[in-house]
């Protein structure tokens, strides 16, 4: 039979597996940006939303 031998594919560098984590991905895996995302998008949300309820009061004369 002939003999047959396999070359494995080369390891790839810590760089290269970096390059192929989706940017969303690497999003996820972070608890604390999450945490931070968890926190500040509410709170600006709230604030936009604060300023727009005061614009919209009608001036008193």
């Amino acid at each position: 039979m002939a003999d047959i031998t396999r070359n494995p594919a080369p390891a790839q560098a810590p760089d290269d597996l970096e390059e192929g984590i989706p940017i969303m991905q690497q999003v996820l895996d972070n608890p604390f940006l999450l945490l931070f995302l968890g926190i500040a998008m509410p709170t600006v949300l709230y604030i936009v939303w604060g300023v727009m309820e005061i614009v919209s009061i009608p001036v008193g004369k």
